[in-house]
């Protein structure tokens, strides 16, 4: 008669060690993850399969390979460890005191002004609290909150959503215009073609870009164009050299500050559109810290972006700003 599971010695450590092995298919990718050796994350998942009585994963394999058996078991506490999650965040609302690990991904935009405060306005916030934090674009941070490998994520928001998300709206940051200072025509024939200007555009596979592609679609003006990239400051580079041309907005325009003396924004002609930027978090993130980060968040950009940005262009003062 087969032994029957020792359910008692389970562990919440090792399946959630176990769960993380069956994602990222390395012990030493966990270990790093974790703050745990190696060893000890095998030891953890040793014991777990000597308290099932049945082996979860075939160990003599790299990357690691769940067993059959091994799958059924993940499908089995995918969702009870998330309920766990969820009912520990719950727990804890109001007190950020003792939150011990917090991943935040952010968007480039703001990694220069941004970011670094945060990180220090969290680490007096969260003394005990270990942090990674994690610079991408929009759609490899919301890929990594769909794969668990961000509690957080600040970035640009799009149609795509995923189950469980939490979503905080945060900055309408509307789109603009960028010509070179010396260039005397005014945007609207800049914008229709009346020049030889080139328009430098974002890389297509970026959010933003698909944004303005999908803009620039809608009015059915398709501007002759010689160079893309993804870099912003790149972009701006190229206008302040008076190669060309391009949209992007007033939060990227704030980061290429070593050539405002060359390029300038003006509104987008005609109808103006935005793209919104929010915090995300999926929805087992403490509440607790999640209104810490927003509030922090909140009051960076208001302070170190904004508020300049409105001071030299007041225009602005409308469309540039935080979302209730």
């Amino acid at each position: 008669m087969p032994q029957r599971p020792d359910i008692k010695d389970l562990s919440l450590k090792a399946l959630e060690l176990f769960q993380l092995c069956a994602r990222r298919g390395s012990l030493q990718a966990v270990a790093t993850e974790t703050g745990l050796s190696p060893s000890t994350v095998s030891h953890h998942l040793r014991n777990l399969e000597g308290s099932l009585r049945v082996q979860l994963i075939d160990h003599s394999r790299r990357p690691l390979v769940l067993t059959p058996k091994g799958k059924v078991f993940l499908r089995n506490i995918d969702d009870a460890l998330h309920a766990l999650r969820k009912a520990r965040a719950e727990a804890a609302v109001g007190d950020t005191s003792d939150a011990s690990f917090l991943r935040v991904g952010a968007i480039e935009d703001f990694d220069s002004d941004v970011i670094p405060s945060l990180a220090v306005s969290l680490f007096e916030s969260m003394p005990k609290c270990d942090f990674v934090y994690h610079t991408d674009s929009s759609h490899r941070i919301v890929e990594m909150l769909k794969n668990r490998d961000l509690d957080i994520g600040i970035t640009a928001t799009s149609n795509e959503r995923f189950p469980d998300c939490v979503e905080r709206p945060l900055l309408r940051d509307p789109f603009v215009m960028v010509l070179p200072k010396s260039l005397e025509w005014p945007p609207a024939e800049v914008l229709n073609g009346k020049t030889n200007l080139p328009f430098l555009r974002f890389s297509s596979n970026l959010v933003i870009a698909r944004q303005i592609e999908a803009q620039l679609r809608r009015i059915n003006v398709l501007p002759a164009h010689r160079f893309e990239c993804d870099n912003n400051q790149t972009l701006l580079a190229m206008v302040a050299a008076g190669t060309g041309w391009a949209v992007t907005t007033p939060l990227l325009f704030s980061r290429a500050r070593r050539f405002h003396t060359h390029i300038e924004m003006h509104r987008f002609p005609g109808k103006g559109f935005a793209r919104t930027l929010a915090v995300l978090a999926n929805d087992d993130c403490s509440r607790s810290v999640l209104d810490l980060v927003e509030t922090s968040v909140r009051d960076l950009i208001q302070e170190k972006l904004i508020k300049p940005t409105q001071q030299n262009a007041s225009w602005l003062a409308e469309s540039f700003r935080l979302l209730d």
